[in-house]
């Protein structure tokens, strides 16, 4: 009798002691003891670690996008660039376009000086490698910034002040950006290799915002969490606060953009502990509330602006108590 007691006892202490442990990770990160972790920051659980930026563990898509139809090869040349220029883009003033007018960007985890690409692979695939053949400047670029880089695969990449340029698979038409900020790393160029609309973004604001994290007073939501630029802050009822899980990405990210950290000194008009700062799988780091991500809609075009509430019946604008408002602001989105 007692020899079958052991294994018994031994068991249930088991089950406790794991109990015991998913209690204590839940107050972390759940709605009562937020200070238990000793962090504000929390670490995903159940999906893949970060591929440097440009892909998620938890999907091939990730924060790249997908194998769209005019990629390149897995680490292979796109197209000819032909002559470069210089085209106006809304929000990010001029930016660099090939001979199509297609977008080309930079991405961050490369390096300038000396220059080198750590785009292979899938991410070549999605992101195809501009050749430095046939690359011609034009009125406002300096041909003296245009260079190239040598591969891994031993082809010639072109470069814009050193840094590796690179088209998007999934823009598809000229004037297209549906590449601009992807995982928080890829970047249309400026005309000297810099990021576009860096410059513009680098002016004081005409006032300069109070709080990282506010609450303001919506005419159809009433009071709602925004950002320090005053736009509504959304979290997507597929994602999960705990274990921590991310619903939204690749093409989701092309009209959800995950809300940035912010400063816990900036913050008002929210109880500081529902605010923390989550690891999305590529590494980049998110906004938080009440354990929940936030994301800006692609959709809001100026502060105060509830198009992304009710979206598919999954997206909705938080509270001051970091609860979700379910309540309608009136006409469905096109989105």
């Amino acid at each position: 009798m007692s020899n079958r007691a052991a294994p018994v006892n031994r068991r249930q202490a088991g089950i406790a002691l794991t109990a015991l442990a998913v209690l204590a990770l839940t107050a972390a990160c759940g709605d009562k003891d937020y200070g238990a972790a000793g962090s504000d920051q929390v670490q995903p659980a159940g999906q893949g670690t970060s591929d440097n930026g440009y892909g998620s563990g938890a999907a091939k898509d990730g924060a790249y996008g997908d194998d769209a139809a005019g990629g390149a090869a897995a680490g292979g040349l796109g197209a000819a660039a032909e002559s470069l220029a210089l085209k106006e883009a809304p929000g990010l003033g001029k930016i660099v376009t090939d001979g199509q007018g297609l977008t080309l960007y930079r991405f961050d985890k490369d390096t300038p000086k000396p220059p080198k690409s750590a785009c292979d692979g899938d991410c070549a695939s999605t992101w195809p490698p501009v050749p430095a053949d046939d690359a011609k400047a034009t009125a406002g670029i300096n041909a003296a910034d245009l260079g190239s880089v040598t591969r891994s695969d031993g082809s010639k990449q072109l470069t814009l002040g050193g840094w590796p340029v690179y088209r998007y698979a999934k823009d598809t038409a000229a004037g297209d950006t549906k590449g601009q900020d992807v995982g928080g790393v890829w970047h249309a160029l400026a005309a000297d290799g810099g990021k576009a609309g860096e410059a513009a973004a680098k002016k004081p604001p005409a006032a300069a915002p109070k709080a990282d994290v506010s609450v303001a007073d919506n005419a159809q939501l009433g009071k709602i969490i925004v950002d320090g630029k005053g736009r509504t802050l959304y979290r997507f009822t597929k994602d999960s606060p705990w274990p921590m899980k991310f619903a939204c990405v690749g093409a989701c990210l092309d009209t959800w953009k995950p809300a940035g950290p912010a400063d816990k000194k900036r913050i008002e008009g929210v109880p500081a502990k529902l605010i923390t700062t989550v690891e999305r799988p590529d590494g980049t780091k998110q906004l938080a509330v009440d354990c929940w991500p936030m994301y800006l809609f692609k959709g809001d075009k100026a502060p105060g602006d509830v198009n992304g509430q009710g979206v598919k019946g999954t997206w909705f604008a938080v509270g001051p108590d970091g609860k979700k408002i379910s309540k309608s602001a009136g006409a469905p989105s096109a989105y």
